[in-house]
């Protein structure tokens, strides 16, 4: 009992969090109040935090009222100052609200993180479904591939950074650092997209074979016993798997633009 009434507790208090944020005009005192959110929202419980969306969901949409008489108001003038006001009026409060909660530190991840675990919510509640566009539409600005860092992954870049690279390849399995060396060998590349605010994070990443001709099958590409091909022969790079490490980033743009730049680069 005691639990349940911390817990609400807590949910209570980032409520109000919320709700000072938006209100807040000081710039400084603002990421102040943003850092206090992060906290408090990363301590919620699972149910608790389809409660605080649900709040986000409710508390910050536009006033349907305004919106029409906005709306109207355009529909009669069709004047910029009419358009401007209507853009104002439909924006939801939300997304204010998540633009500032990106201005503290980790505010980015944070945000991120947040739309990850709205989506698993999001399944078997469509009331949510305007919170995820707030976000998505946030996260494809935020995430613009002009904003993008395109980096090689090598067998001499961080541990740390290689373990995240043989955790989210999806399409073709990674056996282990032996199969990892494999496809990192001088006839094999790796690329990925990093965000400045995300350092060590890989956001999407490509894995490709440089080969003397068109492959006829994966198998061989992916056979960590296969022998280092010679430079000279290589006429043809084979893109045989991409893989997405932020789920939170679901929709937005990544993988065509990286195997553009990719395809450039190589």
């Amino acid at each position: 009992m005691f639990e349940s009434f911390s817990q609400k507790r807590a949910l209570e208090t980032l409520k109000k969090t919320a709700l000072n944020l938006i209100s807040e005009k000081g710039e400084a005192n603002a990421r102040s109040i943003a850092s206090k959110l992060l906290v408090q929202f990363q301590s919620l419980e699972k149910a608790e935090q389809l409660q605080f969306f649900e709040f986000l969901a409710q508390k910050f949409s536009p006033d349907p009222y305004d919106v029409l008489q906005a709306a109207q108001n355009y529909a009669d003038k069709a004047d910029d100052d009419s358009l401007i006001r209507l853009f104002k009026i439909v924006e939801p409060a939300r997304q204010e609200f998540l633009r500032r909660v990106n201005r503290a530190p980790d505010g980015t991840q944070t945000v991120v993180r947040m739309r990850e675990l709205l989506l698993e919510h999001a399944k078997s509640k469509p009331g949510l479904r305007a919170v995820d566009a707030d976000m998505q539409h946030l996260l494809n600005s935020w995430f613009n591939p002009g904003f993008l860092e395109l980096h090689q992954i090598t067998w001499n870049s961080p541990a740390q950074l290689l373990e995240k690279i043989i955790a989210h390849e999806s399409v073709h399995a990674i056996d282990g650092w032996d199969d990892l060396r494999r496809r990192l060998q001088p006839d094999r590349r790796c690329f990925a997209f990093f965000h400045p605010q995300l350092p060590g994070e890989p956001l999407i990443f490509v894995e490709v074979a440089l080969v003397p001709g068109i492959a006829k099958d994966v198998a061989g590409l992916i056979n960590k016993q296969a022998p280092v091909g010679d430079a000279k022969s290589f006429k043809a790079a084979i893109f045989y798997s991409i893989s997405n490490c932020q789920p939170g980033l679901k929709g937005v743009s990544l993988g065509n633009f990286l195997i553009k730049r990719v395809a450039q680069k190589l």
